[in-house]
């Protein structure tokens, strides 16, 4: 095998380039991917509304009506889903013109490491997130007997039908997130090429 000057092996020396920048290029495609998905997650649980005029009680034989609306904002765990997507979609567009134009601004590796201590924290708060927002959705569903909570998915299908697709959309972005942070990891203790010893 030939040696390069530096006494380092060539094909060694050759192939961390092309790795690094296949590695960067399946990064930014996984964060494109966890953006759009946790960016349809947060449009269609804001935009998720749903009116409805049902019975409520009945007097003698006249039916008396209200008029109903169930709104996201009227559950502080879907508020605080809406804001965790919004978030974590911001998190990945910012990582993508990071990944995309800060190299020149990496020290060391600090912009690495701050990276995925940010890939971090964003998988905290999407997961809290998305746990939240999966029990008040069972709960809509099923009710609670115990506490004599009535289900309102039989009433409002539609805002059911929406929450459960943002929650699906939600949790996909937290799973590519949760790979993003572990390939951000590994970024930070993969061996650069000045770090090889020369054989």
């Amino acid at each position: 095998m030939a040696l390069d000057n530096g006494g380092k092996p060539a094909a060694v020396h050759e192939s961390m380039p092309i790795s690094k920048a296949l590695s960067s290029r399946v990064l930014l495609a996984l964060r494109l991917v966890a953006f759009l998905a946790t960016v349809a997650a947060t449009v269609v649980m804001a935009l998720n509304k749903e009116t409805k005029t049902i019975v409520v009680a009945t007097i003698g034989s006249t039916p008396v009506t209200a008029t109903l609306t169930a709104k996201f904002q009227h559950t502080p765990a879907f508020v605080y889903f809406v804001i965790a997507n919004g978030m974590a979609s911001l998190h990945n567009l910012l990582m993508i013109v990071v990944e995309i134009w800060g190299h020149k601004f990496d020290y060391k590796g600090l912009r690495l490491a701050m990276i995925a201590v940010l890939d971090m924290m964003t998988v905290a708060v999407a997961s809290g997130a998305d746990g939240a927002a999966t029990f008040m959705a069972e709960l809509g569903k099923k009710g609670n007997s115990h506490a004599r909570w009535n289900k309102i998915c039989d009433k409002f299908g539609s805002f059911c039908d929406h929450g459960g697709g943002a929650i699906i959309s939600s949790f996909v972005g937290l799973l590519l997130l949760v790979i993003i942070t572990a390939l951000s990891i590994g970024r930070l203790v993969k061996p650069r090429p000045a770090a090889l010893s020369p054989v």
